[in-house]
């Protein structure tokens, strides 16, 4: 089994061109389908890769697509995923990342404990990593390889969180638009806020401002009750999309961050906005995925506009106290790398075609036979009224012969030298003290 991931993130791609890559949660089984389609379709003999396991993780920062099938298909998953995106499979390969085997399962759990993001040690990757193992699942497109991939990622960065102090010294998203807006702004609690969508980074960057006491907050959102029940908690008000253009000179600072595909605020509706407040400054964050405001506005003299990449410097502090917390992450990180791996290993093809796994699924068919037909012939002893310990004593000896028939066997067959490594195997199998072998009923 080969598994293989492709993937762009706030490292290796523009803000622009991650945009075009951008799924929401509820395009993700579509989009799965697609891929497994197209996998299972592609070319014709050894060109199709059929029954192929697909993830795809996709949050402001990256997208990544998980692959598990029985042959790597990296070029046939770069392709597809530039055609998704409207880009040429060059312009994506230059700015991507591909990952094979014990590579796929490292970034994977660096991801998961934070140690690839733009906030080090930042929690809110986890549970977007799990939604997307929840689509994929739901979708039908996750497998046994990919399943344990990931939930062994979950358990790594548990590990991370708990055994470290990889988030102590973060700072997020949150905390640096509110310290950049406190930069411009000599009191913010003389300021207005809006803020457009309702979700879980929203609700991250108001809690942060609420702390500021800001003079008043206030929530746009596509569906008003999901507005309400947020403006609620911060004691804010709530309006319609539709409504922001005539309402955006209100306010003071501007944080948004919706799934729209498309800009939501235009140049011209800020320009008029500008014009309304006299041309006193306005604070904007756009911390969407493809972009919630027009990128021409940044070049708008009294506004102040950062992207989820103008805040990479702000958030990028205090490396130094984190580099131990750092060094004990990856070290939790290699050894789940290398138990994941002998997982894998355990189902190659090692042993005769068929690999590891199938030959003990095997081992355990034949003594769970063996051992039902001993009992079978035990119960009929019983209840002919023979002396239980004499049924007990057949049955035992009835076990060990099956077991060992084929063992001995095999030390008298062949020439001496075949006799000699035979019998070096079978001593190494059966001659071991209790206190070695422990329990291997799992074999």
């Amino acid at each position: 089994m080969a598994v293989w991931a492709l993937g762009i993130n706030h490292n290796t791609a523009p803000l622009d061109l991650r945009g075009k890559f951008a799924f929401a949660l509820d395009q993700i089984a579509p989009t799965l389908h697609g891929l497994r389609q197209s996998l299972g379709t592609s070319g014709g003999g050894a060109g199709r890769h059929p029954g192929v396991e697909t993830a795809i993780i996709s949050t402001c920062n990256r997208t990544e697509i998980y692959c598990a099938g029985e042959q790597p298909a990296m070029e046939h998953t770069l392709g597809w995923l530039a055609h998704s995106g409207g880009v040429s499979p060059s312009l994506l390969a230059s700015h991507s990342y591909t990952l094979e085997d014990s590579l796929v399962a490292r970034h994977a759990f660096r991801v998961a404990s934070g140690l690839d993001s733009m906030v080090l040690g930042e929690a809110q990757i986890l549970g977007q990593m799990k939604d997307a193992v929840r689509a994929a699942e739901t979708a039908g497109a996750l497998g046994t390889t990919l399943n344990q991939l990931f939930q062994r990622s979950f358990a790594v960065a548990k590990e991370v969180r708990t055994s470290t102090e990889i988030g102590a010294h973060s700072i997020s998203m949150a905390a640096a638009a509110v310290r950049l807006a406190s930069q411009l702004f000599e009191d913010l609690t003389e300021t207005k806020v809006l803020f457009v969508g309702a979700g879980e980074m929203i609700e991250l960057c108001a809690t942060h401002f609420a702390a500021k006491n800001p003079k008043s907050i206030a929530i746009a959102n596509r569906t008003l009750e999901r507005g309400e029940k947020l403006a609620t908690r911060f004691g804010g008000g709530v309006m319609r999309l539709a409504d922001l253009p005539e309402r955006l000179h209100e306010f003071d600072a501007v944080i948004s961050c919706t799934a729209s595909s498309l800009p939501i605020i235009g140049l011209g509706a800020v320009e008029r906005a500008l014009k309304k407040r006299r041309h006193r400054p306005m604070f904007m964050v756009d911390l969407a995925v493809p972009r919630d405001i027009e990128p021409e506005v940044k070049a708008l003299g009294d506004v102040y506009l950062y992207t989820v990449d103008d805040l990479a410097t702000v958030v990028q502090t205090a490396q130094a106290n984190r580099q131990a917390a750092v060094a004990q992450a990856e070290a939790i990180i290699d050894a789940g790398v290398q138990s994941f791996m002998h997982w894998m290993e355990l189902r190659s093809p090692a042993v005769g075609e068929g690999g590891v796994v199938p030959l003990i699924q095997q081992l355990n068919a034949q003594t769970d036979e063996w051992r039902a037909l001993e009992i079978a012939r035990a119960k009929k002893l019983l209840a002919k009224g023979e002396d239980m310990d004499a049924v007990l004593e057949a049955l035992s000896r009835g076990l060990t012969q099956k077991m060992l028939h084929g063992t001995l066997a095999e030390l008298r067959a062949g020439d001496a030298e075949m006799r000699a490594q035979t019998a070096q195997t079978v001593s190494r199998l059966f001659l071991r003290s209790q206190t070695k072998t422990g329990n291997h009923n799992g074999l």
